[in-house]
């Protein structure tokens, strides 16, 4: 009987000692599940967002000051800010050779703006880069201190990406309108219809 208790002890010490190490460390260990679960949707290394381009926005975007409808019709009246839908293309595409696009659906958004398909993906390729990198130049007229709008749809992270991209080129003056042409709608805002710039030909 002595000998089956001190052969049991140490089994009662093992389950302790394994009980307070789980305790103690699977917060740790659980955390970069949890931390890469989370971040599934961004890229790691430049921070855009890749996945599941429409879900809720946060509050702000990244080195842009938020605007509502009154503020985006004072700053296009009295500023003459720039004007940039970045929705997507909705199934179209651009043709390699001639950069035309073609297949887009019927697109209409706010009077004045230049649409600006798919810049707002958040891995592109390098031309997409270039095509906004050289439309936003024209736009402004390669002053990037110009007021620059950008918007999307609602809850359309494009419009975020685009902002974050358009930071990087080095625009100051950055507006994000982030409730879109669906906040236009919601307004009573009147629409025009849209026609995509071209991408361009290949170089």
């Amino acid at each position: 009987m002595t000998a089956s208790r001190e052969r049991a002890t140490p089994s009662r010490q093992a389950i302790r000692i394994a009980a307070i190490f789980l305790i103690l460390w699977a917060p740790l260990l659980c955390a970069p599940c949890a931390a890469t679960a989370g971040d599934s949707d961004f890229d790691a290394v430049t921070g855009f967002r890749i996945e599941r381009y429409r879900a809720p926005l946060p509050d702000e975007a990244p080195g842009a000051k938020r605007i509502f409808v009154e503020e985006l019709e004072r700053l296009v009246a009295e500023q003459q800010a720039v004007l940039v839908d970045v929705a997507p293309a909705m199934g179209g595409v651009f043709d390699d050779a001639s950069g035309t696009w073609k297949g887009l659906k019927p697109h209409q958004h706010i009077p004045g703006s230049t649409w600006l398909p798919d810049v707002g993906k958040g891995d592109p390729p390098a031309r997409m880069i270039a095509y906004f990198s050289r439309n936003l130049e024209r736009l402004t007229g390669g002053d990037k201190t110009r007021p620059i709008i950008i918007y999307c749809y609602a809850d359309c992270w494009m419009s975020w990406n685009a902002i974050k991209r358009a930071g990087g080129l080095g625009y100051t003056s950055l507006y994000w309108f982030p409730e879109g042409t669906d906040g236009w709608r919601d307004w009573d805002r009147p629409f025009a219809p849209a026609e995509p710039v071209a991408v361009g030909p290949a170089q």
